[in-house]
């Protein structure tokens, strides 16, 4: 199906930061990830969001109302079909972050937010074998200041991806990230004179 539509087809933030151990843990679930994901292209039912990630509505209802109570999904607009009142669900947020090595408001740390490459690398299995996966990884011994700098580059990329219009058939993944190494080996100084 190939639709040409705004992302997504309702307003909401461009970004909030998740501040609470609730809020961390509803998107921790692989099953809410991908209705977060979902909810990118569009608003959607909790029947079509079932019907799309073929699980029982039952299920994706649950789901739906974990995300919704911790603030990360909201109603966006209704509709009637007979005598029933039929929600949309959409994001509140675009762009959903923890912030690294923070505390919620009750000074409780955080609980850490799931593995983005864990997730990467079960959904780029079938790429790789199929030699579609586009991919590198490169090291740059660099202060921390340029570190940052250097991520607020990628996060305006990773922005300007999510605000693709949905005008294919095929679902691309987009996974980046930026970590220390504390064991990476590293040259002695050069010998003087050289």
């Amino acid at each position: 199906m190939s639709i040409n539509t705004p992302v997504p087809d309702y307003e909401l933030e461009e970004t909030i930061e998740l501040t609470t151990a609730e809020q961390v843990r509803a998107i921790s679930d692989p099953l809410r990830t991908t209705i977060l994901g979902l909810l990118h292209e569009r608003a959607a039912t909790v029947t079509e969001l079932a019907t799309a990630v073929k699980r029982p509505k039952s299920t994706v209802a649950h789901h739906v109302k974990v995300l919704t109570d911790a603030g990360i999904l909201r109603v966006v607009r209704t509709r009637r079909v007979r005598a029933i009142e039929e929600r949309f669900y959409g994001r509140a947020a675009r762009m959903f972050y923890v912030g690294l090595g923070r505390s919620g408001p009750d000074g409780v740390p955080l609980p850490p937010d799931f593995n983005d490459f864990e997730v990467a690398a079960k959904e780029s299995t079938p790429a790789y074998d199929a030699g579609q996966l586009r991919s590198f990884i490169r090291h740059a011994r660099i202060p921390e200041e340029r570190a940052a700098e250097f991520w607020q580059q990628v996060d305006r990329l990773v922005h300007d991806f999510d605000r693709l219009p949905r005008a294919g058939d095929t679902t691309y993944g987009f996974t980046v990230g930026l970590y220390p190494i504390l064991d990476y080996p590293t040259l002695p100084p050069p010998a003087e004179g050289e």
